[in-house]
């Protein structure tokens, strides 16, 4: 299977199980529940949870079905971007090439439908891994660990600090790319590997390592793409980041240094992977593709 085929069934599964796995839009109440799934039921590349299923993969038929843990990873990423939009945090009106839900609903909606995220997040893993308690107790601590106050929502807050600072420094920056975006993405992949049977320490310490450097590199990219591509492209606002004087590694390197950036920790992960057990065709097609993304 050809990496473009491999990566739209991966997809594709992530999106059944989404809208298997949601409270039914119906359900009261329904204004909630049709926000949250207008939330995560709106596309985009899915990076995370097919970075989950991929690494569940590696050694052939996983022990367990990640696809629980998947949509888990999704709803935390979804809750993130609902409140990063509001008016309080970016006050942005396009998300996904759409209205963003405060936009589409309003604001109290959006900020329930991303603490109903949040927390659908961890009953999901509480009740479709409950067999294995020992696993199910470890998928939440990852989860819970990469979605807290010194990762996802720490970098979060250290980038709002970081805005219209004249005097931010590479430091300042890097703690922020490694908590709002590489926090996650290397949840997704360890959390991924404990489905498939990946538990030695060497090699979920190889794909927290991969996870780390390709979450880098996935937002110096992100930087770059605010940058240089249009809103219709991107399916969101772009240039935002220069007008709101928001640190990024375009402002602290340029453009071709902030290229550099993204190459280097590209090459970091690519090495990273071959550390790891399995088929990693997949993932190495991956990690390349997402150097040379346009949106």
């Amino acid at each position: 299977m050809d990496f473009t085929t491999k990566l739209n069934t991966h997809i594709a599964r992530v999106e059944q199980a989404i809208g298997g796995l949601l409270p039914a839009a119906a359900a009261r109440p329904s204004r909630l529940h049709e926000a949250m799934r207008y939330g995560m039921q709106a596309g985009g590349k899915r990076l995370r949870p097919v970075l989950l299923l991929a690494a569940a993969d590696l050694r052939g038929n996983p022990l367990h079905d990640p696809a629980a843990a998947a949509v888990a990873v999704e709803c935390i990423h979804t809750y993130s971007l609902l409140h990063d939009d509001l008016p309080c945090m970016d006050n942005d009106d396009m998300r996904r090439g759409r209205p963003t839900a405060h936009k589409h609903y309003d604001e109290a909606t959006a900020l329930l439908a991303g603490d109903a995220l949040l927390t659908h997040a961890f009953l999901l893993l509480a009740t479709h891994y409950s067999a294995d308690a020992e696993l199910s107790r470890a998928l939440v601590r990852e989860l819970a660990a990469a979605a807290g106050s010194e990762q996802l929502i720490g970098g979060q807050m250290e980038d709002l600090l970081a805005e219209k600072k004249v005097d931010a420094t590479g430091e300042q920056l890097e703690y922020i790319h490694l908590n709002k975006t590489a926090a996650m993405i290397r949840a997704s992949l360890v959390m991924g590997g404990m489905c498939g049977g990946l538990l030695s320490e060497s090699e979920l310490d190889a794909l927290r390592e991969l996870g780390r450097e390709l979450g880098h590199a996935f937002q110096v990219v992100d930087d770059i793409l605010d940058s240089t591509a249009d809103s219709a492209t991107l399916g969101k606002t772009v240039g935002k980041d220069a007008k709101s004087g928001k640190t990024t590694y375009v402002r602290l390197y340029g453009i071709e240094g902030a290229r550099r950036h993204a190459e280097t920790h590209t090459q970091a992960a690519l090495a990273a992977l071959a550390q790891l057990p399995g088929d990693t065709t997949f993932l190495r097609d991956l990690i390349t593709s997402m150097l040379d993304r346009r949106k």
